[in-house]
C-alpha cells in the first residue's frame, strides 16, 4: 500500500471502523470490524470472525471508495 493511501486511512481511522461496522450490519452480517491497525506496508483489519468472502469485499469496496485512494493499489487477502 502506498504512504498516501496510509496516511488517508489511518488519519481517520475511528470514522472508517465505525462506517465498516455500519456496512457490514446493514447485509446483517454479524462480522464486525474490532480494530484497524497498521504496519509498514499494509493495513491490517481484526474481526470478531473468521470472514466471509461476501463480508470481505463489502469492506474492501469501503476502502476503495475513499476519497483520494489509489485503488489499483488495494490488495485484499
Amino acid at each position: 500500500m502506498s504512504e498516501n493511501n496510509f496516511n488517508i486511512i489511518i488519519f481517520q481511522i475511528n470514522i472508517h471502523v465505525s462506517n465498516t461496522n455500519k456496512l457490514l450490519k446493514g447485509v446483517k452480517s454479524e462480522m464486525l470490524a474490532d480494530l484497524i491497525c497498521s504496519n509498514n506496508k499494509e493495513i491490517i483489519i481484526t474481526t470478531n470472525k473468521v470472514v466471509v468472502t461476501s463480508d470481505l469485499n463489502i469492506v474492501e469496496k469501503y476502502i476503495k471508495k475513499l476519497n483520494n485512494i489509489n485503488s489499483n493499489d488495494i490488495m485484499s487477502s
